[in-house]
């Protein structure tokens, strides 16, 4: 089996594949912390022969991981950011600072679709663009939904943003306190990804594919204008595509990847952005 790992700041996601089939056979979220527990955190190690690692918590929390698992597994791959990688080349002035997490987004995105916008929509959302050809622009990076409404200190961030409700209805005005706070929250971060993904694509004149991924995509995917897909397992294609272990990802197979979305054209595009300029 395949121990697949995506480490945040305060979550943790977990997967097991099986290394002959390629089928993912199970897969949970804990809080991150700094002593794992497996059998309890993670998996027990006995039937993992592999650990994939992507991380973005403190040096701490990954050093330990690392130390705890190659006691246990026969083999440990951890992901960093690089100058270039799979012909991708980091639009960052130092590579290394590039969020490991944004990093395997990147990458899984070129693989699937030769250039496209990754949304990452976590604790914090972020947005990335890579061209054709393998350019990363670099990105941005705003408040996530629920880092936003603790902002606003207003006794609501325990009421979560239905997944299910429609777009429509969170873009109102809200008629309670929570709902003004939930409908603002929705409007400030699908406005932000919508503007940001055309002022993008005029600039650099390239439409491109959007992915989503992240534990809010799904909510976020409602209110997005343009064509796209939501990719859970988006970072794990890119651990996938880095360290290929199964015969399915030795060709370029990324488990769960969905059909690329085709993007609306460049002239739709800026006409929509030209009309946002004048409301």
């Amino acid at each position: 089996m395949i121990l697949d790992l995506d480490i945040g700041n305060t979550l943790s996601k977990w997967r097991l594949k099986d290394t002959q089939s390629s089928e993912i056979r199970s897969r949970g979220a804990v809080w991150t912390r700094e002593e794992w527990r497996p059998g309890a955190d993670i998996p027990d190690l006995d039937v993992v022969e592999s650990v994939r690692i992507s991380s973005v918590a403190r040096a701490a929390v990954l050093d330990e991981t690392v130390s705890l698992l190659r006691h246990r597994v026969p083999h440990v791959y951890v992901a960093r950011s690089t100058r270039e990688t799979l012909g991708v080349v980091n639009g960052y002035d130092e590579p290394g600072r590039l969020g490991v997490d944004r990093w395997m987004g990147a990458l899984a995105g070129y693989q699937l679709a030769g250039g496209c916008c990754a949304v990452d929509c976590g604790s914090a959302i972020t947005v990335d663009f890579v061209l054709p050809g393998g350019n990363h622009l670099g990105g941005y990076i705003i408040p996530g939904l629920r880092l936003m409404k603790e902002s606003l200190k207003l006794g609501t961030r325990n009421v979560a943003i239905d997944p299910e409700s429609e777009a429509e209805a969170l873009l109102e005005p809200g008629r309670r306190t929570v709902e003004a706070v939930n409908h603002g929250i929705y409007m400030a971060a699908v406005s932000a990804i919508n503007r940001i993904y055309s002022e993008v694509c005029d600039q650099q004149a390239v439409a491109l594919p959007m992915l989503l991924t992240g534990g809010d995509a799904r909510v976020v995917s409602r209110g997005v204008h343009v064509p796209h897909a939501v990719w859970p397992d988006m970072v794990y294609g890119g651990l996938e595509a880095c360290f290929p272990l199964t015969l399915a990802e030795r060709a370029g197979k990324m488990s769960g990847a969905p059909r690329v979305p085709e993007p609306v054209s460049l002239e739709k595009i800026r006409a929509g952005l030209a009309f946002s300029m004048l409301l």
